[in-house]
C-alpha cells in the first residue's frame, strides 16, 4: 500500500468525492493525525494521512 501525507484531508476527500474517486472508509482521527482509505484507477488501496 502507497501512503500519502496531505496538508487537509478532509478538503481533499471532499474534492476526491466530487470526481468520482471510491473512498473505502471514513476518516480516523487519532492523536497523531487523521487517516483514510481511497482506491486508485486500478484497485490499489491508498492511505492519505495528515499528520497533527
Amino acid at each position: 500500500m502507497i501512503n500519502y501525507t496531505v496538508a487537509d484531508l478532509e478538503a481533499l476527500v471532499t474534492e476526491l468525492k466530487k470526481e468520482g474517486v471510491e473512498i473505502v472508509d471514513e476518516i480516523a482521527v487519532y492523536d497523531f493525525g487523521k487517516f483514510v482509505h481511497i482506491l486508485d484507477l486500478e484497485g490499489n488501496k491508498v492511505e492519505l494521512w495528515e499528520p497533527k
